[in-house]
């Protein structure tokens, strides 16, 4: 068994205020598959930048092998796979490469093919490929699933678990639950290493804030009665003391002595009482400093007139060279939530192009409601620039709602200031998710609108979309998600493979992750309203 070692880690970014570490210290053993897990912006991807030796920090990092980082950089995308696989690799045996390509299942002739017209999810299987291709390397992964269709996620998920010695940074939570056994949690106090998936995780995060929140709400109450118990006891000591003075009774003077004695009697059980207030009071407040409370979010939809608001009929976008995919018919009525799935390639953003009223060439009919308003969340958030006022203001949104509904998405204050293009990647999806939250629309049409974004953050807009019901169309290879909030599965095939749609009932929710998920999101939300509360 060897270690990497952190001791006293602290960093912070130039011209911060605020460190992203601070004195952390951790042991991570090489033979783990271990996942992160965090809010954005909690140093997930510092520490791996860390680990690779960028950035200037103090304290120790000591490994007993080197590290390479995922995603990495090809030199030439031009060039075909196999001449990549030799840069990048060189010295390497074809028989080796060839078995990981088939335990990724890709097909050889991504090797005698220009790697940049590869899909990126052969580009991320391929790179997968070659990370594991290196021996004595500790493996640092940053998202891979970013651009990787949900039969991508499997593969990628199922080929990770045959293998050790790497860290995943992923906010999927089947896909963690498929390849990881040991968690390093980033939370608010520090760094905390569970063995696990998330789910076992997610359990015991669970557990222990419910037992935190009925030991604060213990403890509340003891400080309280203590408070009173001090304020008698101080009481019934001055009264004591004041009869040291008192008049005589009977021609008898007062036992001054005695009274002096039991009045310092009464004021060294106050001082007692007291002190066990205190003791408690610190116990309290040592407590939930780690508890993630997700703010419940609104959306209020509007409701048009008619109950069907799209109609699609042999649907299919058309970019010269025939349809993208098999072409499609179907309907979007008020009130269902609409996944459209299929392959990297199949079309589906097209689609909701085309729905949003796009002008891209196409095959076959679509026909919309009268009237209708539609808000749109893209899937890539690369063109945003400039601050968040400007942004309201061209996007037509109230700029305190807008700012209110990122506060709730664990936006920091800080960042208002800041120009969005300094975002990070999942910062900017929860600009574009909260621009749409405060557009009044009959029908949401949201791409990958959980890429980058946090597990709590997915959980709370999971909430949000059950309770609110608006009408939606969505691309979105998050497994759990999509089981959840679905009601109608539509299923693109790229053309001439095999059926072009398939309408399916309300998926099921993931027996591993769903109850759990459900369970502890109440646990939670109960425990920020009695935060609230105090």
């Amino acid at each position: 068994m060897s270690l990497i070692h952190i001791s006293h880690l602290s960093f912070t970014y130039e011209g911060s205020c605020d460190p992203v570490f601070e004195d952390v210290s951790v042991q991570l053993d090489t033979n783990w598959r271990l996942g992160f897990l965090g809010r954005n912006g909690r140093g997930k991807t510092t520490l791996l930048r860390l680990l690779m030796g960028e950035g200037v920090y103090t304290g120790t990092i000591s490994a007993p092998e080197g590290f390479d980082y995922f995603p990495f950089a090809v030199p030439d995308p031009e060039e075909d796979g196999q001449a990549v696989a030799e840069v990048l690799r060189p010295g390497l045996e074809q028989w080796r490469l060839l078995r990981e390509l088939r335990m990724l299942e890709l097909d050889e002739g991504v090797l005698y093919r220009p790697f940049r017209t590869l899909s990126n999810g052969e580009q991320t299987r391929f790179q997968l490929a070659l990370l594991f291709l290196r021996d004595h390397r500790f493996l640092l992964i940053d998202e891979p699933t970013n651009h990787l269709d949900m039969a991508g996620r499997e593969l990628a998920a199922d080929y990770l678990a045959r293998k050790e010695g790497f860290i995943l940074v992923s906010h999927d939570r089947a896909f963690l639950d498929r390849c990881v056994d040991h968690v390093l949690v980033f939370n608010r106090t520090g760094l905390e290493v569970q063995k696990g998936n998330f789910s076992t995780w997610w359990e015991n995060r669970a557990r222990q804030d419910q037992f935190e929140l009925a030991e604060q709400d213990r403890l509340k109450k003891e400080v309280r009665r203590l408070d009173e118990a001090a304020r008698r006891t101080a009481a019934w000591s001055d009264a004591a003391e004041k009869t040291k003075r008192g008049s005589r009774n009977s021609g008898l003077r007062p036992d001054r002595g005695f009274i002096g004695h039991k009045a310092a009697k009464m004021m060294r059980r106050s001082k007692a009482v007291e002190e066990r207030r205190r003791s408690a009071a610190e116990e309290k407040s040592r407590l939930l400093k780690d508890l993630e409370t997700a703010e419940e979010l609104k959306l209020h939809p509007l409701r048009h007139p008619q109950r069907r608001l799209l109609e699609a009929e042999g649907l299919s976008a058309d970019y010269g060279s025939g349809p993208v995919c098999r072409e499609v018919s179907f309907t979007v009525e008020r009130g269902e939530r609409v996944s459209l799935q299929g392959p990297n390639g199949a079309g589906k953003s097209s689609l909701l192009k085309l729905m949003l009223g796009q002008e891209l060439p196409h095959t076959g009919t679509l026909w919309r409601a009268g009237g209708l308003k539609v808000s749109y969340v893209p899937q890539d958030g690369a063109f945003l620039r400039g601050d968040l006022r400007s942004f309201a203001r061209e996007s037509g949104i109230d700029e305190s709602l807008f700012k209110a509904i990122l506060r709730k998405l664990d936006f920091e204050r800080a960042q208002f200031e800041k120009d969005m293009a300094d975002y990070s990647g999942g910062q900017k999806k929860k600009v574009l998710i909260a621009r749409s939250l405060c557009q009044d629309a009959h029908l949401y049409l949201w791409d990958e609108p959980l890429n980058f974004i946090d597990v709590y953050s997915r959980m709370q807009i999971e909430s949000l979309l059950l309770e609110c019901q608006p009408t939606m169309v969505f691309v979105e290879h998050d497994r759990a998600f999509s089981e959840r909030i679905a009601t109608k599965a539509v299923s693109l095939c790229p053309a001439g493979q095999g059926q072009s749609l398939r309408t399916a009932p309300p998926l099921k929710t993931l027996e591993e992750v769903g109850e759990k998920v459900d369970r502890a999101d109440n646990q939670a939300h109960q425990g920020g309203q009695e935060q609230e509360g105090e």
